[in-house]
């Protein structure tokens, strides 16, 4: 079954620097853990996952340094705005993760934050490498390329 693309209404925050700076190699979808006001203020479209990354602790994946900000209409009782957020992963899944950044030195990154059908948040997981700065240029030479080329064969029909 194919899988459709997200449409960009459900998307609350994406990283657009996590392609450029590294090679996507899989991608996972994870479920979060929130608590209080938190999905109200993503709701709002004010969270940032810019820089932020997922990592292991004690068996279990975080994501680290998550910007969601406090809830206007909250109250007293307000969450932290970059807590550790726990992802909600199968076994099979993490542990495969596991290995790669044990192993191959992968990273973990998010590269968006959006609502499923159901109205779940979810969180696209993506097993990345870092890229280097000539690869960067290789990569944004390319993209210029294809750009020019669709322009020039606008212009002959």
């Amino acid at each position: 079954m194919a899988k459709k693309k997200k449409s960009s209404e459900n998307i609350a925050a994406r990283n657009r620097k996590a392609r450029h700076d590294y090679f996507i190699e899989d991608n996972y979808e994870a479920g979060i853990a929130l608590q209080g006001t938190e999905i109200k203020s993503i709701r709002s479209g004010r969270a940032s996952i810019e820089e932020s990354y997922a990592s292991e602790e004690g068996g279990e994946l975080y994501l680290i340094n998550a910007y969601i900000p406090e809830y206007q209409a909250g109250g007293r009782d307000q969450h932290e705005t970059r807590r550790p957020r726990k992802l909600l992963l199968h076994k099979k899944e993490l542990a495969k993760m596991f290995n790669a950044v044990n192993r191959e030195g992968m990273t973990i990154i998010p590269l968006s934050l959006y609502f499923n059908k159901r109205g779940m948040l979810k969180v696209d997981l993506g097993m990345a490498k870092g890229k280097r700065q000539y690869d960067k240029r290789q990569t944004d030479k390319a993209r210029d390329w294809k750009r020019d080329q669709a322009r020039i064969m606008r212009g002959k029909n």
